[in-house]
């Protein structure tokens, strides 16, 4: 199991990323994912070049995800909710354990459930406001 910081942003992911990997150094792994990309979203123009997701990968050890908000979708930044907790698991059962332990009498933002990136994914705020992300990437031959 890997635990990353995942930041978000109003519109400034990118940006943001861009400015740490020159101080910090690493490569983007995987490259930049825009909402744009998404298939089956309906969102403004304007948000379709928001980042959905990207990965600065520092060491083998260190990583720094992030996204920007999604406005349409409900999603409002504010002073608080600008990072996460993202837990990558070594199984797709360890995932389901690790969501269903400690997302416990919080408030589930997605369920843990498979998506289009070929991933099990699911976030959530804990009982004590933290917000958290568990992600298992399938591995060839998975469902």
């Amino acid at each position: 199991m890997n635990l990353y910081p995942y930041l978000n942003f109003d519109g400034k992911a990118e940006e943001a990323m861009t400015f740490y990997q020159s101080v910090l150094g690493g490569e983007f792994e995987g490259g930049i994912s825009y909402f744009g990309e998404a298939p089956g979203m309906n969102l403004p123009e304007e948000e379709k070049k928001r980042v959905m997701h990207i990965s600065l990968k520092i060491s083998n050890e260190v990583k720094i995800m992030a996204s920007d908000t999604s406005p349409s979708m409900g999603q409002v930044w504010k002073k608080g909710n600008h990072n996460y907790i993202s837990i990558n698991a070594d199984s797709k059962s360890e995932g389901d354990r690790l969501f269903k332990g400690l997302s416990a009498g919080g408030k589930i933002e997605m369920e843990y459930q498979k998506t289009f990136w070929g991933a099990y994914f699911g976030s959530f705020e804990d009982q004590f406001g933290i917000g958290w992300m568990v992600n298992y990437d399938l591995k060839e031959g998975e469902e």
